[in-house]
């Protein structure tokens, strides 16, 4: 029997699932559009056709998304231990924030509280827009879909996607206007539980690249 090969530091070691967001694309819906269950295509992993609803908000700035989370606990103390003796979730609020660039409708309605479609929503591109604030701004629910692409050592393409099924803008950063920067409208929305899916945030990865991982 020969002697076993002793592990290495660099066991466990992959560098192919350093993953990066090198696209980023964010997708907005009012709430009445149907929420995201399918976000691939189950045979080959490709991307699945965007519903129908939901449109693109177009470029944001080179910061990105960012997705951070409020975690807090409750915890136990006793006499004889110096550490919790028991600790429990009391709260996880999950929030996204990003900065349009783009002077659209999905942008500029999300900012302004406004519906997507419908009645009171901003007409199409190049009709005269009017936006009065009233007396008391709603903040209206919407459904988010977050897509950031990658690529594999094959070039084959590894998707995350995280949709919020049900959110809202909680607040917004100030907007300047200026010669040296683009006019942006920088927002941050928190996900809510939605009382059908039973969730506030679905994830998910899948892609060719991705699938390529397990030969």
């Amino acid at each position: 029997m020969g002697t076993p090969t002793p592990p290495t530091l660099e066991d466990g070691l992959r560098n192919n699932l350093i993953r990066k967001q090198l696209v980023q694309v964010i997708y907005a819906a009012d709430y009445t559009a149907a929420a995201v269950t399918a976000p691939f295509v189950s045979g080959t992993g490709a991307l699945a056709e965007i519903p129908t609803g939901y449109v693109a908000l177009g470029f944001t700035t080179d910061d990105g998304l960012t997705f951070p989370t409020d975690l807090s606990m409750s915890d136990v103390t006793s006499s004889q231990s110096v550490e919790p003796t028991r600790s429990d979730i009391e709260s996880e609020v999950l929030t996204g924030q990003y900065v349009p660039q783009e002077t659209n409708p999905a942008a500029v309605s999300m900012y302004k509280g406004l519906p997507l479609t419908g009645a009171g929503a901003l007409p199409a591109l190049g009709e005269p827009w009017s936006m009065q604030r009233p007396a008391f701004p709603r903040s209206p629910f919407y459904r988010l879909l977050f897509i950031g692409l990658d690529y594999g050592d094959d070039g084959g393409e590894i998707y995350i996607v995280k949709h919020y099924p049900r959110a809202r803008v909680t607040s917004k950063d100030d907007q300047q206007w200026a010669r040296s920067t683009e006019t942006q409208w920088p927002v941050t929305v928190q996900a809510y539980k939605d009382p059908v899916l039973q969730t506030s945030e679905r994830e998910w990865v899948d892609g060719p690249g991705w699938r390529a991982l397990a030969a």
